[in-house]
C-alpha cells in the first residue's frame, strides 16, 4: 500500500519523505488555510519535495470553471493530481481533465455507487473518505471493501485512495483491505512505529546494558 501524507506542511512531508515513508501528497482548502500560504506556492514546493501524486484540490462547483481551474494546477508541476468533489459536475470535470493527459483524484467519496461513477469517468484515484462515515455511526472501512470488490470486479484501473485517515487501525484495515493508497496525518504515520511493548522491551535491554558497564562508541 502506498503511503501519501495529508498535510500542507513542507517540513513534516520533507521529514517523511527523507524515510521513504511518502509516496504522494494530499491537499485541500482547509490543509492550505492552516499552513497560512498561498495555495500556488506552497502546491510547487511540496512538488518539488515529492516524486509522487500531489492533489491541488479545486474551489469552483460548475465544471466548466472546474476544469480552468483544474488546467491551472496541472500547470504547477507533472506530478500534480487534480482533485474535484465528487459531484455530477465533478465528474464532467473529472472525464475532461483525464482525457487531456492530467491525473485526477475524486475526492468526498461516501457511496460504492458513487466510486464507480468516478472509475466510470476515468478517475485516476478516488477518495472515500473513511473517518467521517464513522463519525456518523457508519464503518468506513466496508466502504472500502466495497469497493474493492466493484473495482477487482470489472478491472478498472482507479486507485482506491483510503482518506480521512485517523488512527493507526485505519491504517492497518486499508491495508488488509486492500486499499491501493491510504493519505494520512503526519501523526498517524509516526505513531504506527509505536507500541507499549517495543517500549518496554528497550528499556529493559537498556537496563540490563547498562549494568555491563561496556561501550559501543
Amino acid at each position: 500500500m502506498k503511503f501519501f501524507v495529508d498535510t500542507a506542511d513542507v517540513d513534516a512531508i520533507r521529514e517523511l519523505n527523507e524515510l521513504g515513508m511518502v509516496d504522494g501528497v494530499t491537499t485541500n482548502p482547509s490543509l492550505i488555510l492552516k499552513s497560512g500560504r498561498d495555495i500556488l506556492e506552497v502546491t510547487k514546493e511540496i512538488c518539488g519535495i515529492v516524486a509522487g501524486p500531489v492533489s491541488a484540490e479545486v474551489v469552483a462547483t460548475e465544471a466548466a470553471a472546474m476544469i480552468e481551474e483544474g488546467r491551472k494546477l496541472a500547470q504547477i508541476a507533472p506530478n500534480i493530481a487534480v482533485k474535484v468533489p465528487l459531484t455530477w459536475d465533478g465528474l464532467k470535470a473529472c472525464k475532461v481533465l483525464t482525457g487531456e493527459g492530467h491525473m485526477v483524484n475524486v475526492t468526498l467519496c461516501f457511496s460504492a455507487a458513487q466510486a464507480l461513477l468516478a472509475a466510470k469517468a476515468g478517475a485516476s484515484f478516488i477518495s472515500p473518505f473513511v473517518g467521517r462515515l464513522d463519525d456518523i455511526n457508519l464503518d468506513g472501512m466496508d466502504l472500502i471493501a466495497d469497493i474493492r470488490t466493484i473495482y477487482d470486479n470489472y478491472g478498472f484501473g482507479t486507485e482506491i485512495l483510503a482518506a480521512s485517515i485517523r488512527s493507526v487501525n485505519h491504517m492497518t484495515e486499508a491495508a488488509k483491505i486492500g486499499a491501493d493508497v491510504a493519505t494520512a496525518p503526519p501523526d498517524v504515520l509516526k505513531k504506527m512505529a509505536a507500541h507499549p511493548l517495543t517500549e518496554k522491551g528497550l528499556a529493559a535491554f537498556l537496563a540490563d546494558w547498562e549494568k555491563t558497564g561496556q561501550k559501543i562508541l
